[in-house]
């Protein structure tokens, strides 16, 4: 498979591969951060708080509609991996075209089901009156980006599967400039309000598919990836369904959730609704390393798996989610100590910045038991194995979360239900290191033992006979 960005996750230093893999990646999100984040700050300086409330509560319905569909991509992204370390290139050939297809089999109902079913969410959630008519503004154009949106996702996961996470980084630098530009041109200069910052990053979305689908056919053609759709290959599809329909339907259920947890945060006013929305995205400076770790732990299993190195699996499986969760402390302390500052170049509302500021002390410091649990679960994916990680993944937020959220906003004070988070977090990854005392990671560390027994005697074999 010709091209010179790949990153062959079965050879060399564990570490020195999953940062060299996860550095592009990171990098990305900071990008990705600076993408919404741009929409916050043109919005929180050039327009009213309601708008900024009106942007951060409708990213859930966006997320309902797509959740199920970006679910697959992610097994896509597990299957090219596995393929990866198997050498299996005509296999690969043939999950490209199938994936490819699905796409376009997919968007355009996705896109008029969000733009039907979007305000009827945003009604479940309880938008606030005065947020309501620019918030259905801001989702129906949204959605005009679902295919976007879909194809660039769909295509940077077959990058990653190969182990190629740099060319990710170029498209969401293209992409972040047209939705600064546009951003700017748009609400600034013209202003459009919330529907020009929407506007924008549908433009850069579209950006970001089209240079992804360039970049696969030139550097890597024997992908022979095609822009139009073809035929789908069934038992590809099958395959992709089999491993990538568990996920989605985790990221539905999870979905759900996360409109249950906003119509709790709505239920305290449009204040408190623009803290969150401020608020998470400064928490998403914190966090930006915990998608690339485990995105890289995802990649390093699968190709791992591929090639049947159990003794690298044995080492990843502990190593990656450790270094994971070090660096989101250590940055995650830096930003809750410097919050006020960061947070005042987003509004100059006191009364937001007050109630943004308790949420980043309540919920950050304990944000790195959230990227140890992800970087298992992504470890545990990219093998295959999803049922289990999805068990937990429901269990976290719809026994722990919203229940403790409703609990603590029912009898103690609405204006902490954040605290659920970090509650939720110290369960999922509680539950997560119990997976390392499962029949399938026992049997993992059984051939692991035994490789290393063969490597052992093949090693003495090789030595020259000593004679006396």
């Amino acid at each position: 498979m010709r091209g010179n960005q790949k990153i062959d996750m079965t050879k060399g230093p564990i570490m020195k591969l999953v940062i060299l893999f996860a550095l592009p990646i990171c990098i990305g999100n900071i990008l990705q951060q600076l993408y919404t984040t741009v929409d916050t700050l043109v919005i929180g300086n050039f327009c009213s708080s309601v708008s900024l409330a009106a942007v951060g509560t409708s990213g859930q319905p966006v997320e309902v509609v797509l959740c199920i569909f970006l679910g697959i991509g992610t097994g896509v992204s597990i299957l090219v991996s596995q393929y990866t370390g198997s050498g299996d290139t005509a296999s690969m050939r043939r999950l490209v075209a199938t994936a490819g297809t699905f796409i376009y089999v997919c968007s355009v109902p996705l896109t008029i089901l969000g733009i039907l079913c979007g305000p009827l969410i945003l009604r479940f959630m309880q938008a606030p009156a005065d947020a309501w008519e620019p918030a259905v503004s801001y989702l129906r154009i949204i959605f005009l980006g679902t295919l976007g949106n879909m194809g660039y996702n769909m295509n940077a996961g077959i990058l990653r599967g190969l182990g190629d996470s740099k060319s990710s980084l170029w498209f969401l630098f293209l992409s972040c400039m047209i939705n600064i530009v546009l951003d700017v041109l748009f609400v600034a200069l013209l202003g459009m309000d919330v529907a020009g910052a929407a506007l924008a990053t549908v433009l850069a979305m579209y950006g970001s598919w089209v240079f992804s689908i360039l970049y696969i056919r030139k550097k890597y053609p024997d992908l022979e990836y095609s822009v139009l759709p073809r035929r789908m290959n069934r038992d590809i599809l099958h395959s992709i369904v089999f491993v990538g329909l568990p996920l989605g339907l985790n990221n539905s259920i999870y979905s759900i959730g996360h409109v249950l947890m906003q119509s709790l945060v709505n239920a305290q006013g449009s204040t408190f609704m623009a803290a969150c929305s401020v608020a998470s995205k400064v928490t998403g400076i914190a966090n930006i390393a915990i998608s690339s770790f485990s995105s890289a732990a995802t990649t390093f299993s699968g190709q791992n798996l591929g090639s049947s190195d159990y003794i690298r699996l044995k080492k990843g499986g502990i190593t990656i989610p450790f270094y994971s969760g070090i660096f989101t402390c250590i940055l995650g302390l830096l930003v809750t100590f410097f919050c006020r500052p960061i947070l005042g170049f987003f509004t100059k509302d006191t009364a937001v910045l007050d109630m943004a500021a308790i949420y980043i002390w309540v919920v950050l410091p304990f944000t790195w038991t959230f990227a140890v649990f992800n970087c298992i679960i992504c470890f545990v994916n990219g093998m295959g194995e999803v049922k289990y990680p999805t068990i937990i993944n429901i269990l976290m937020l719809w026994v722990v979360r919203i229940p403790s959220a409703y609990l603590i906003g029912r009898f103690i004070n609405g204006n902490y239900i954040m605290a659920c988070f970090p509650i939720s977090f110290v369960f999922g990854m509680s539950c997560m290191f119990a997976y390392f005392l499962t029949k399938k990671w026992k049997n993992i560390l059984r051939l692991a033992a035994e490789q290393s027994d063969r490597q052992a005697a093949e090693q003495v074999d090789r030595q020259p006979s000593s004679h006396l």
